[in-house]
Order: structure tokens, then sequence, then C-alpha cells
């Protein structure tokens, strides 16, 4: 496992959509492993998705405490209620707003071994699960925000 670069805001290829993962790999979980591997040393992130550190594939890595999530193409299929969030982001340091996000999702996505599963996430983690989602399809949270707060420290 290696640590990653994260790639900063104004990089442009976090405005680019993902690629389909065609096959499971050995390769596609030594970056899973990586990806993870740099979300737990950033000690804020609860999720990461390959884009940010500079790969057009469509994985994403998420703990949100109740251990590691590792998924290939993820899909939203359902989403219920709403919430109102605040998200930061490990591409946008030191950036916090207010925003709103389904209070439950249900997606279908591929595991690591390449087994489809489904998991619905609800409160902080359906959020996160649809931050990371969105980063696949360029999409950032400062996208959404309706109230920008003072930087956490």
């Amino acid at each position: 496992m290696a640590l990653r670069q994260i790639r900063l805001y104004d990089d442009p290829l976090l405005r680019k959509t993902s690629k389909t993962v065609n096959q499971v790999d050995d390769k596609i979980r030594l970056l899973l492993d990586d990806m993870a591997e740099t979300m737990y040393h950033s000690k804020i992130g609860g999720g990461l998705a390959a884009v940010q550190i500079g790969i057009l594939k469509r994985l994403v890595v998420i703990d949100m405490g109740q251990g590691l999530i590792k998924l290939v193409n993820p899909v939203i299929i359902n989403k219920e209620g709403t919430q109102k969030v605040i998200e930061g982001c490990l591409s946008i340091p030191n950036k916090w707003g207010k925003l709103n996000r389904p209070a439950s999702v249900t997606i279908k996505a591929l595991n690591e071994n390449g087994d489809e599963i489904t998991i619905t996430g609800t409160g902080d983690l359906a959020k996160c699960i649809c931050h990371e989602i969105d980063h696949l399809e360029g999409v950032l949270f400062t996208d959404f925000v309706e109230e920008y707060l003072d930087p956490i420290q």
C-alpha cells in the first residue's frame, strides 16, 4: 500500500466523469487499499473517490466509523427524505458548508472481490455515499452549499 497525493479544488480532473471499472482484479484491489490508506492518513476524511488521487475510475472508499467499505462502480438506486448536513472535502481543505442531502440512500456496487452488493446508508453514511458518488460525476459539495461556515480548527 502507498499514500497517494490528493488533488485539490483547482485541479480540472476533479470536474471530469470517472470511467466504469470493467474488471475487479489485483490492480483494482491495490488501488482501493492505497485509497483507504490515504483516507485514513488524512485523519479527517470519511471517504475518498479515486478521482481525488488523479485516477478516473469509479472507485470509492468510505469509513464513517462502522468499518471500511470499498465500492466499485457504485450507483444510487433509491433516495429517501432529506437532512441538513455540514460537509467538507479532502480536496477542498478548510472549507465547510451546510447543504441538503438525502436522509437515506441505497446503492448497488461491486465489492473488492467483484461481487454485487447492496448497501443502505442513513445519516452520516448517506451523506458520505452521496458526496463520494458525486465526485465520480465531477460534482463537488460546493456546488450545493447554501451557507459556508468558518474553518474548523
